[in-house]
């Protein structure tokens, strides 16, 4: 068995001082730290349970096999706020047949990102009889 003791999801964009400031200041995340000096340095962010780590570039585009799963408060809010910083807003929110209210934004390079709100009903946050 693999004990892992830490976690987080790597980027690797194509300019990463524009993800930077994408992470750190249209989506708000804060910084838990940083390596490294100049516009390659390495920059790693609080993501909610885990990190999200922007360092190193890439010539390749995104894969569409992976996306970031956010949980937000408040999807409709977050939308506001999203497109009022000029966040690239691929879908608003929408109520799922599954119950979560999702909404889907893209980062600078196209990673696919999406926001969910889980309503106070819902079997992930509310369980009956536990």
């Amino acid at each position: 068995m693999v004990h892992v003791l830490s976690s987080r999801v790597l980027v690797r964009p194509s300019d990463p001082e524009r993800s930077r400031e994408f992470y750190g200041s249209a989506l708000g995340l804060e910084v838990y730290r940083e390596f490294g000096t100049g516009p390659e340095r390495g920059t790693v962010f609080f993501l909610g349970g885990g990190y999200l780590e922007v360092s190193g570039r890439s010539p390749e585009p995104p894969t569409t096999t992976l996306q970031l799963w956010l949980q937000v408060a408040d999807a409709a809010a977050a939308h506001e706020e999203l497109a009022a910083r000029g966040v690239e807003i691929l879908r608003p929110p929408v109520k799922e047949p599954w119950g979560l209210i999702e909404m889907w934004i893209a980062d600078p390079d196209g990673h696919r990102i999406v926001l969910t709100e889980v309503p106070a009903d819902h079997p992930l946050r509310y369980r009956p009889g536990i």
